[in-house]
């Protein structure tokens, strides 16, 4: 085949994958059809603490979990702007629903970055197989070992982890001497190797089964492993048989991502819900139109224009990322924590915009059976996580920007 004829046929598999094609609109469609369900089933959902069977077989037949994952496993390898957009849907109808979703698509987007070992041998057994995670690094304890690594700890946060058959969970490996300074690394583990211990009693995001995973001594193949510093951009382990610009992106510098759209959905369908009951609502105490309040007027004004300013930020950095990895470029330090910063900064704009929507709509946002508490829970259940503590991205940020070392030991 000619190079003409190749570069046509490049073009045309990312036409596929990018966001405004007939195939990334068929499968976000899929993903607003799941709406009504969704939000049906939220009070469900929370009592249960995790996605009910129909509802992770319903996202099973829509793809959802798929969405980043290689085409050469029947993933759709969609841009990662699709990790925004497809939460933002599907959090318009449970933001637990999205969050669940969003971390394991994400982990098959990580898993085509391992070793090739490691991709064959979770999807020659089974392509659409779950995969949770636990990144917090400094509780996982692991040592060399020939062939490989021996692996302890207890994580909490594994967000979908009941389904899972493999959780990826990141450790810090001991130096071998004094001179060799400690390395981040994720380890893949198949589900016989850990414990679920049942801690996820919370008062947001009930239904995403958050639960600890523990480890006691357990052997992990280095083929199983990846070094944090090789996902930094530019290439992994992976990228030769993932040539996609999708797998070159530094994932621990766009980690926020992978998230913040969840908090635009949410955030979203507390707007619309709020819009509705405005316009049929009067006051219990002198008849007049809430409607016809500037009050509620300007709420609904300010609240949408944080839910836009945020989804605008969300998506340019995600499309402006994808562009720099198809270009060859690499993002330098600065620009990785302007990243974690304009993440956090999106999700507070959205947590802003429930908490605007919520203390207007008085005592009648209260009632268990409406779901604006249930909004306003997960909100603040979202910008609870540490990707969005935006004094953190903020600090670190600001320490970069006036030429201090980054504190953040994945970027």
């Amino acid at each position: 085949m000619s190079a003409t004829g190749t570069d046509q046929l490049s073009a045309a598999a990312s036409d596929i994958r990018t966001a405004g094609s007939a195939e990334y609109d068929r499968l976000l469609e899929a993903a607003r059809a799941l709406v009504p369900a969704l939000r049906e089933r939220a009070a469900a959902t929370e009592d249960l603490r995790r996605l009910p069977p129909e509802t992770e077989a319903d996202l099973h037949r829509a793809g959802m979990f798929r969405l980043l994952q290689p085409q050469r496993v029947g993933g759709y390898e969609l841009d990662y702007v699709a990790l925004i957009d497809f939460a933002a849907e599907l959090a318009r109808g449970d933001a637990s629903v999205a969050w669940v979703v969003n971390n394991l698509a994400s982990h098959h987007w990580m898993l085509a970055m391992f070793p090739q070992a490691a991709q064959d041998a979770i999807w020659s057994a089974e392509p659409d197989t779950l995969i949770a995670s636990s990144f917090v690094f400094p509780v996982g304890e692991a040592v060399r070992a020939e062939g490989g690594y021996r692996l302890s700890g207890l994580w909490p946060f594994s967000s979908g982890v009941d389904p899972s058959t493999w959780n990826m969970l990141g450790g810090v490996v001991s130096p071998d001497d004094d001179l060799v300074a400690p390395e981040f690394r994720i380890f893949l583990l198949p589900h016989k190797d850990y414990e679920i211990i049942d801690t996820w009693f919370t008062s947001g995001l009930k239904g995403t089964g958050s639960k600890d995973v523990k480890v006691k001594d357990v052997f992990v193949p280095a083929d199983m492993t990846l070094a944090v510093h090789d996902i930094a951009g530019g290439g992994a382990p992976g990228s030769a048989h993932n040539a996609n610009a999708l797998y070159s992106l530094p994932v621990f510098a766009l980690f926020p991502f992978v998230l913040t759209g969840c908090a635009l959905g949410n955030a979203q369908a507390c707007l619309d819900d709020f819009i509705e009951t405005m316009r049929h609502r009067v006051s219990k105490y002198n008849k007049a139109r809430l409607a016809d309040f500037q009050s509620i007027q300007i709420k609904i004004s300010e609240a949408g224009a944080r839910i836009d300013t945020a989804r605008r930020i969300m998506r340019s950095i995600c499309i402006e990322a994808m562009e720099d990895a198809r270009a060859g470029r690499v993002p330098d330090l600065l620009a990785k924590t302007r990243y974690r910063r304009d993440g956090a900064f999106s999700v507070g704009l959205c947590t802003e915009a429930v908490d605007l929507l919520f203390s207007a709509s008085g005592a009648g946002g209260l009632y268990s059976d409406g779901s604006l508490q249930r909004q306003f829970r997960d909100a603040h259940a979202i910008s609870a996580h540490i990707a969005f503590n935006f004094d953190a991205a903020g600090s670190n940020n600001g320490k970069v920007e006036l030429g201090f070392p980054s504190d953040n030991p994945t970027l």
